[in-house]
């Protein structure tokens, strides 16, 4: 039986916590053993879980006897981790310990250096932060979970089940993963990854001084527009309005066009019985084909299978 113990630090995620300790917990083999000793531990005594508090069962030399250490994520994942966590963190990884984390838990990873190199994911609100912060690390925001063999990260709520379902399923097969899906009440495996919940394309406080031209995108994306007509209404030269796009937004201004539109038909999929055809030519897509492309390889799921997702 695997030991799977999972980090409680000072004002952790409580849903992030749970979802690790109950999945894990009810993991059952055919003969009726448990699939895991799960184990509580952590640098203190008793916790902060956002309003609630945690008594905490055993000390960071837990991971010492750990097969897989979940890393749930805290509230506020800027915050510097304790360097003990840190130490026992790599100290689990040198010894051969598998580590993953749920949703902005890849942060405390990151800081102790077990993504250098590696593919990761976290909530796609904070993947942005996650690759700023620790440019060494190769963040997908799009991708529901990843696995690196040893050390592995999902993005946020949700996607820690994902992550724990797919462990099960590497460990003791689809079986038994299949058994901890039902008692979970979810999929084994969801269609498509974080893309299709990601909100596209809204200006922020760091497009203030693209604030009008984004406006009149958003209010004109229906059109059949070219560069010149963005340029045109922001007043600026081709160049300058791509430099600004690149500078302000990380895209070109078609870019930043196609996710509005995309976005737009998202909205669209969800509110209304609308055809696919009638979403394409009222979001601007110039033909129905190229609609379905764009949303697919932008979403990662088709426009039907979205609308059965999120239609209301």
């Amino acid at each position: 039986m695997q030991t799977a113990m999972v980090l409680a630090l000072e004002d952790t995620i409580a849903f992030d916590l749970a979802t690790a300790i109950e999945t894990f917990s009810r993991v059952r083999l055919p003969d009726d053993r448990p699939g895991y000793r799960v184990v509580v531990a952590g640098p203190q005594p008793e916790v902060s879980a956002g309003p609630l508090r945690l008594v905490v069962g055993d000390g960071l030399d837990a991971l010492e006897r750990a097969d897989l250490v979940v890393v749930p994520g805290r509230n506020d994942p800027s915050k510097p981790t304790p360097e003990p966590v840190l130490e026992a963190l790599r100290s689990a990884a040198q010894r051969g310990s598998r580590i993953a984390s749920i949703c902005v838990g890849a942060f405390t990873l990151a800081e102790a250096g077990l993504l250098d190199g590696k593919d990761a994911t976290t909530h796609w609100l904070a993947a942005d932060r996650l690759a700023r912060s620790f440019p060494s690390v190769r963040v997908d925001p799009d991708v529901l979970f990843t696995d690196n063999g040893q050390v592995l990260t999902s993005a946020g709520a949700a996607s820690g089940l994902d992550l724990c379902l797919h462990i099960i399923r590497e460990d003791h097969g689809v079986a038994v993963a299949a058994d901890a899906a039902r008692l979970a009440v979810a999929p084994l495996q969801r269609s498509g990854g974080q893309a299709q919940y990601i909100l596209r394309n809204r200006p922020t406080y760091q497009t203030a001084t693209l604030e009008h031209v984004l406006a009149w995108i958003e209010e004109n994306a229906h059109r059949d527009l070219a560069l010149a007509d963005i340029s045109a209404a922001a007043g600026m030269s081709v160049r300058t309005l791509t430099r600004r796009f690149t500078t302000e937004v990380g895209q070109s201004p078609i870019q930043w066009l196609a996710g509005v539109r995309v976005r737009h038909a998202q909205e669209l999929l969800e509110t209304t019985d609308h055809t696919i055809d009638r979403i394409a030519t009222r979001t601007g897509f110039p033909t129905t084909s190229n609609f379905r492309n764009q949303f697919t390889r932008t979403v990662g799921v088709t426009p039907g299978a979205y609308r059965k997702t999120f239609r209301a």
